[in-house]
């Protein structure tokens, strides 16, 4: 965990090189499938899986989980991304043996699509989103998130005064913000951050109910997520104390900064640190503040 100083003690828990796969997402959907494989499995692990396909869509990381969770248990994976998400991250997807379907211009049309083909072909679909009726394998996901929530309180001796969590449909923040609340109690200030392009779970909590959000499309791209996880949104609701959103320019400028400290990253994983370079006032001098890069370059 990188330790950046500044007008308040910064702790950085770096994501970048997570399973080989460039980002926390490589705990969440490959977790999931080995408790699947775990449940299902005749003979040897490498052969578990071999009857299932597993669909979902993707902003990038979420898919090179699943593309890698199948691969070790010999399953398929299918990944649906929008039209919007880089190239580069298909090509990984592909590599890691995964079939990549475009579809849409947004993660909502994506998922909705990649949805759609698990009800023709008979597939599991396997979000890290949630809504009504579709809640075990999101759970599952998160649950892969505890591992790097269990290596922060293990490595830090003290809680922090301020923990700043960027969130997409809100499985990272939610699944940290539990394991921190049980841990730590009710001492840190849990503030979660979002693209004023996708403040999809400061809208939700302002209108006591799920909403979606409408703004154009972020650089942010894996926090640019209109509709949020609704277990993602139930459990922030109770352990989240803020709810902030970033500018484009913002985050551009965090990134810049990481940069120059050597620290690689993208606008959604630089998001935590550009709210607090935006200036927060519950971050102030002396204050010791905790957040996560949670990927690596496009280009890694």
């Amino acid at each position: 965990m990188a330790k950046a100083a500044g007008v308040s003690t910064v702790f950085i828990k770096d994501e970048r090189g997570r399973m080989g796969l460039g980002s926390f997402k490589a705990l969440g959907a490959a977790f999931a499938i080995a408790g699947d494989a775990r449940r299902k499995r005749r003979g040897d692990w490498q052969s578990a899986l071999t009857d299932r396909v597993y669909v979902t869509a993707s902003a990038g990381n979420h898919g090179l989980s699943v593309a890698a969770g199948a691969r070790i248990f010999g399953a398929q994976a299918v990944i649906y991304l929008a039209e919007t998400v880089p190239e580069a991250f298909a090509q990984r997807l592909t590599a890691t043996g995964a079939r990549v379907v475009r579809a849409g211009q947004t993660y909502e049309q994506s998922m909705q699509a990649a949805a759609d083909a698990a009800d023709a072909n008979g597939w599991q679909l396997l979000s890290d989103s949630s809504w009504a009726g579709y809640t075990e394998w999101p759970g599952a996901v998160m649950q892969g998130y505890l591992q790097m929530a269990a290596e922060i309180t293990d490595e830090m001796t003290r809680a922090p005064d301020v923990i700043l969590l960027q969130a997409g449909v809100g499985g990272l923040a939610a699944s940290l913000s539990a394991h921190f609340r049980n841990i730590w109690g009710d001492a840190p200030v849990i503030i979660v951050v979002e693209p004023e392009a996708a403040p999809a779970l400061t809208e939700s909590i302002r209108a006591g109910t799920l909403v979606n959000a409408d703004g154009p499309v972020s650089a942010m791209g894996r926090l640019d997520c209109k509709t949020p996880s609704l277990v993602a949104l139930e459990g922030l609701a109770r352990d989240a104390d803020l709810f902030v959103t970033i500018s484009e320019a913002e985050a551009g400028d965090a990134v810049a900064k990481l940069s120059d400290m050597g620290l690689a990253t993208t606008p959604s994983g630089a998001a935590g640190l550009a709210a607090l370079l935006a200036g927060l006032p519950e971050c102030g001098p002396g204050t010791t503040v905790l957040t996560v890069m949670s990927e690596g370059p496009e280009d890694a």
